[in-house]
């Protein structure tokens, strides 16, 4: 039992000695003789290793890393002061790489690294855009996404000419603020920029009002002109039959005399109407020549 359980312990102690394990959330570099071996191990499991002082493991914390940068003021384009602090989340990619480059592989000495170097970066990027691109009446003007990712394209091609073994997986801008010399100049241009659009806006409606307007109108003068050209139609046809009976009329002018009261009569008299009237007068008195049992009590 005493030999069994001796060779457990010289086993764990070999395996202790010439293995190592790493976890899913570390990376390692192995050393040997002090010199990073490439590449580095980012995948979990158990592996191989000379035991110290032949070989050395270096193991790093993968996930995410995240830090914001101070407040600082940079100068714009257009030459106004900002106030502006940025958030970023790192990670280490390259073991091998990172670790000669920070004694011991020091995570706070690298973040302070880092955040030198975004600050450069921001103070860079802020002093080729204008005030107007970070506060601005109209949304679309803003130009926040294509301001965070040049900072980000900067920091993450210095960390890869400088090869590092660091990774930006985010960066953005957290708080923008202006020193009181710049809040009324920002003011007044939000306003100025805000009555240009009231003015824009205006000028639409007014051309909208015109095009309505102007459509209505000539829809109204077609419509007289087609009314008009009707009426004459009628006239025409109207005259037309005056012309075909007319002649009958200067024969006959008693017919023609009887006729226009029946035509009076005819407009006079309407359904389930009740009249009175002097049989006397034109052109009721055509009744006085109707049948006496059919004439109606006056």
């Amino acid at each position: 039992m005493t030999i069994i359980i001796g060779a457990i312990l010289v086993v764990i102690f070999l395996l202790l000695l010439f293995t190592f394990q790493v976890r899913v959330s570390e990376i390692a570099v192995v050393t040997t003789f002090g010199k990073p071996e490439q590449p580095s191990i980012d995948k979990p499991g158990l592996y191989f290793k000379w035991p110290w002082p032949i070989q050395h493991v270096y193991k790093f914390d993968k996930r995410i890393q995240n830090f914001e940068d101070r407040f600082s003021e940079s100068l714009t384009a257009d030459n106004n002061n900002l106030i502006v602090t940025a958030y970023v989340g790192w990670r280490i990619s390259d073991a091998a790489a990172f670790y000669p480059k920070f004694p011991g592989g020091s995570i706070a000495t690298a973040q302070q690294m880092l955040e030198n170097m975004v600050r450069a970066a921001k103070n860079a990027v802020v002093a080729s855009n204008s005030l107007s691109d970070f506060v601005n009446a109209d949304p679309s003007q803003l130009k926040f996404d294509e301001i965070e990712s040049n900072m980000m394209q900067l920091v993450q091609s210095d960390l890869d000419s400088n090869n590092y073994g660091m990774k930006l997986e985010f960066l953005g801008l957290k708080k923008i603020e202006f020193p009181e010399s710049v809040s009324q100049a920002v003011f007044d241009r939000m306003k100025a920029n805000r009555q240009k659009l009231i003015d824009s806006l205006s000028s639409q409606g007014a051309a909208q009002a015109l095009e309505i307007t102007s459509a209505a109108d000539s829809q109204a003068a077609k419509t007289i002109a087609n009314a008009n050209a009707e009426a004459i139609r009628i006239r025409a046809e109207g005259e037309a039959q005056a012309a075909l009976i007319l002649p009958t009329f200067e024969q006959n002018p008693q017919l023609a005399n009887f006729m226009f009261r029946i035509d009076a009569l005819k407009q006079s008299v309407n359904k389930n109407s009740t009249m009175i009237f002097d049989e006397r007068q034109p052109p009721f008195d055509l009744f006085q020549s109707l049948p006496t049992n059919s004439v109606p009590n006056p």
